[in-house]
């Protein structure tokens, strides 16, 4: 027997529930992980709301950790009992002291990656990896608006854009914020407390706007999000933490300069063991290279997830945090 986090009903950090579980033996092409770290992000937040509806209930969470292979099915040839790994995606579960799923998905990690650095950056590195090489390829020279910049992905975002020669300006709601979205490469960053975004943008780029802006906000800053841009340019949408965006007259697009919009995943863009490697590859070779640093700024207690899943949701961490088992 061993533990998890898990949910029989959507709500509050009050729904989670530290509970037994029945570990599941690995069928063909599985592997199970005994985890040593597991990442917390803000998709944990809307599976357990409801905003994103889980397959089933009860029902395990988090998608997100690192450990050592424990158990592996038929017909896994890359991974063997104690490899070190890392997983960003897959069944719904990870919040647990073990954790089965599609060998696919399991990446071996290289000797220079420690697994707190690797559950606190898996999914948000891979994220930042699509959005700044694919989503919209980043050739140096662009001017981006990044919304969070002093957040999981948002830090890491500061760092890849630096080493690419591109100015990312930050938006962040305190100095403490902008002093750490700055030390990790920010270009330059917005108080959205204290000053008008859109008009910050239009000093900063001498009325030029920007080439792309990134939004994990959502609903609070869709159409602030918008009126950064330059003509002809794109909107990538990768996230709700105030709430999806809905209810948009596709004519806005129109209107405001004939942007462009997407709204991507992780899942989109790793969708393949080809694509997955690649991406990890591009990832992991910034942090050898020093150019990217994880911070992993905040731990908690696997059993204290909901306590570490309120301090993100009312943004007062910075930074990575990682539950332990």
């Amino acid at each position: 027997m061993s533990k998890r986090i898990q949910l029989s009903k959507t709500g509050g950090s009050e729904v989670l529930e530290w509970a037994d579980a029945e570990p599941k033996a690995p069928s063909a092409g599985e592997v199970r992980i005994a985890n040593k770290a597991v990442g917390l992000n803000f998709i944990d937040i809307y599976f357990r709301t409801g905003l994103y509806p889980a397959p089933s209930m009860p029902t395990g969470l988090g998608t997100e950790g690192a450990g050592v292979v424990d158990a592996f099915g038929e017909g896994v040839t890359h991974l063997k009992e104690g490899d070190r790994v890392a997983y960003a995606q897959g069944p719904l579960g990870a919040y647990a002291e073990l954790h089965t799923l599609p060998a696919a998905k399991v990446i071996k990690l290289p000797d220079f990656i420690d697994f707190e650095t690797a559950a606190a950056s898996m999914l948000k590195g891979l994220t930042v990896q699509y959005l700044l090489r694919q989503t919209h390829e980043l050739k140096g020279g662009e001017t981006i608006l990044f919304h969070a910049a002093a957040g999981g992905v948002g830090s890491i975002a500061c760092q890849w854009a630096k080493a690419l020669g591109v100015k990312l300006i930050g938006t962040v709601s305190s100095k403490e914020k902008a002093d750490l979205a700055m030390a990790n490469g920010a270009w330059a960053t917005i108080n959205y407390t204290e000053e008008d975004v859109v008009e910050r943008v239009r000093e900063l780029t001498n009325g030029e706007m920007c080439d792309v802006v990134y939004d994990s906000v959502g609903k609070d800053t869709w159409e602030i999000s918008l009126n950064c841009l330059k003509p002809r340019s794109l909107m990538v949408s990768f996230g709700n933490s105030s709430g999806p965006v809905d209810g948009v007259n596709i004519g806005i697009l129109n209107q405001k300069g004939s942007l462009f919009v997407t709204r991507p995943s992780l899942n989109g863009y790793a969708d393949t063991r080809e694509r997955l490697e690649m991406m990890c590859e591009d990832f992991f070779s910034m942090i050898e290279s020093g150019k990217i640093k994880i911070d992993v700024a905040n731990r908690y207690a696997l059993a204290d997830a909901g306590k570490a899943q309120d301090a993100l949701q009312n943004r007062q961490t910075t930074g990575s945090t990682v539950l332990l088992p």
